[in-house]
């Protein structure tokens, strides 16, 4: 089963949106995980509230991690925040390009939450037809 990296700067919003949905979306194909560059106390409330909307309630199990937190993985996805990960290695690499909806609108927050859940979508099926 591949292991699967979403890395953003604070690992607080995007990266933890993105770990939430492979966890629902990819359950069976791929282990996920989340981790920043650098630390934050908590994760960030907003992406609680608009994920919670729907259903994936991500205040119990999810907090922010620094790279070295997690596992060797074998495939590495940035939010789109010029992360640069030299101490990560893994056999693919893809940035996401998705604007940090911090400090926005619920919408801004929704649509990046959106984008998120499609992009992973797409992950999954690379995976498993063996793209990736």
């Amino acid at each position: 089963m591949k292991k699967v990296a979403f890395v953003c700067v604070h690992n607080s919003c995007r990266s933890q949106m993105a770990e939430a949905f492979g966890r629902v979306i990819g359950l069976n194909v791929f282990e996920v995980y989340s981790a920043g560059t650098e630390e934050r106390d908590q994760i960030n409330q907003d992406a609680v509230r608009i994920m919670k909307e729907i259903g994936i309630d991500m205040n119990l199990s999810h907090k922010p991690k620094l790279l070295t937190d997690i596992p060797p993985v074998d495939i590495v996805i940035t939010m789109g925040c010029n992360v640069n990960c030299p101490n990560l290695p893994c056999s693919h690499r893809e940035d996401w390009g998705l604007d940090d909806p911090s400090g926005k609108s619920d919408e801004d927050f929704r649509y990046t939450r959106d984008e998120i859940k499609s992009k992973v979508m797409n992950l999954l099926k690379r995976i498993e037809n063996g793209e990736i």
